[in-house]
C-alpha cells in the first residue's frame, strides 16, 4: 500500500492555503536525496515556508515535493522526497500534522516483519501531558 503522508501533506497545505494561513514544513535535511540550500537546516532539520506568494512552481506528487524558493535573497531550486517531510503546520497557530520518521527507501528496517511474540502482556504507556509542535528556526 502506498504511504499516506504526500496525500496528506497536499491535503493540510490547501487546507492552510484555504484558511488564510502560511504553510511551513518541517524537513529532515539530512534525508537522502533532499536538496536544500546548505548553512540554513538546524540540527539536521530545516523549516520552508511554501506559502503560494513564497514559492515558484510548487510540485507536490507521491515522490517528493519541488519548487524554486529565495534564501537571503539568492533563488534556489528544491527537491524534498515526501518521507523528508517531518511536519505541515500554519505558521499562524501551528495547526497541521507531525509524521512519524520513516527509513529510506530499500533499506532494511529491523523487527520488520510478522509479528510472532503475540500481543503484549500490558497497554504501553501513555505519553501525558498535552501534544505540541515546536518550530524550529
Amino acid at each position: 500500500m502506498n504511504s499516506s503522508r504526500p496525500y496528506l501533506v497536499r491535503a493540510l497545505y490547501e487546507w492552510i492555503v484555504d484558511n488564510g494561513c502560511t504553510p511551513h514544513l518541517l524537513v529532515n535535511a539530512e534525508y537522502p536525496n533532499v536538496s536544500v540550500p546548505a548553512g540554513f537546516a538546524n540540527d539536521g532539520q530545516i523549516v520552508l515556508n511554501v506559502s503560494p506568494s513564497a514559492v515558484r512552481h510548487l510540485q507536490m506528487d507521491n515522490e517528493a515535493i519541488s519548487f524554486e524558493g529565495r534564501f537571503g535573497g539568492t533563488p534556489h531550486s528544491l527537491y524534498v522526497p515526501g518521507a523528508a517531510v517531518l511536519a505541515i503546520y500554519a505558521r499562524e497557530n501551528g495547526q497541521g500534522m507531525v509524521f512519524d520518521l520513516e527509513p529510506p527507501v530499500g533499506e532494511d528496517v529491523e523487527g520488520e516483519g510478522p509479528d510472532d511474540q503475540g500481543p503484549p502482556d500490558s497497554d504501553p504507556p501513555r505519553p501525558t501531558g498535552r501534544p505540541s509542535l515546536k518550530v524550529v528556526k
